[in-house]
């Protein structure tokens, strides 16, 4: 069964993403649940398996979503993950049946979400979406793609903003790395990058996005987290620091 997470039930349910027991994990799932207490608010939906695992989406109006996204009345996936023995059961599936029948009773235009070129870590797989009716509707540097799943002909598509079609930020220093507590594990490793960088002679800057207007103007396309390397997007993808030290001495120097 698919139960919504509120802001009635919200203290006493589990959010998915970091469901141990342990201080950390808790400590982790906080951030995030303080996060979503804020946004129920501006129109933002989380449905989850009733079972201990990670599977779950979460959506909210394309107008007050924290992405760098552009249009009117849409709804937009945040997130949509299914893993370990729960995958191969159809639970994608439902759960994107849900986020569409919401959109229906809200009489949205339709529905928008964030891949990806191939498949790339934590982006769901773009095939997902193009065999359940969604079609590339806008790109932008250097691998992400807009989807849609259109249901008014009268109405126009999404898009990425100006500043995320070209990968720009603003930001001065060499490294800039900006994220949301829209994910539990963004701050933690956005300081573990910089630390990373600033180890190897790079000046760093760490951004935390405090809302819609600001992920809009100045987020990744990938929503929670992105790096930026002397004004360009380098990646979104979380990783060890071993492999991140790599990246940067291969693509920085």
């Amino acid at each position: 069964m698919i139960i919504s997470i509120t802001k009635e039930n919200i203290d006493d349910e589990h959010i998915c993403c970091a469901i141990g027991n342990d201080k950390e994990n808790k400590e982790r799932a906080q951030t995030k649940k303080d996060w979503l207490k804020e946004r129920f608010d501006d129109g933002l939906l989380f449905k989850r398996l009733n079972d201990r695992g990670k599977v779950f989406i979460e959506y909210m109006p394309i107008e007050t979503v924290w992405k760098p996204v552009e249009g009117e009345n849409y709804l937009v996936i945040n997130c949509l993950w299914v893993s370990g023995k729960f995958k191969g059961q159809g639970w994608a599936k439902k759960l994107l049946e849900e986020c569409i029948s919401d959109a229906k009773k809200g009489r949205k235009d339709g529905i928008a979400v964030v891949s990806s070129d191939k498949d790339r870590p934590f982006l769901t797989d773009k095939k997902f979406y193009l065999h359940n009716g969604f079609q590339t509707v806008d790109t932008s540097y250097p691998y992400f793609e807009l989807l849609a799943l259109h249901f008014s002909d009268s109405s126009a598509y999404p898009q990425f903003s100006k500043n995320a079609k070209e990968g720009t930020c603003t930001s001065t220093k060499d490294f800039y790395f900006v994220y949301s507590n829209q994910c539990v594990f963004m701050e933690e490793y956005a300081a573990i990058f910089s630390s990373v960088a600033k180890r190897n002679g790079f000046s760093s800057e760490i951004k935390k996005l405090t809302s819609s207007e600001e992920a809009k103007k100045e987020g990744s396309p990938f929503g929670t987290f992105g790096v930026f390397f002397k004004g360009s997007f380098l990646t979104h993808e979380l990783m060890t620091e071993e492999k991140f030290e790599k990246l940067i001495l291969e693509k920085c120097r």
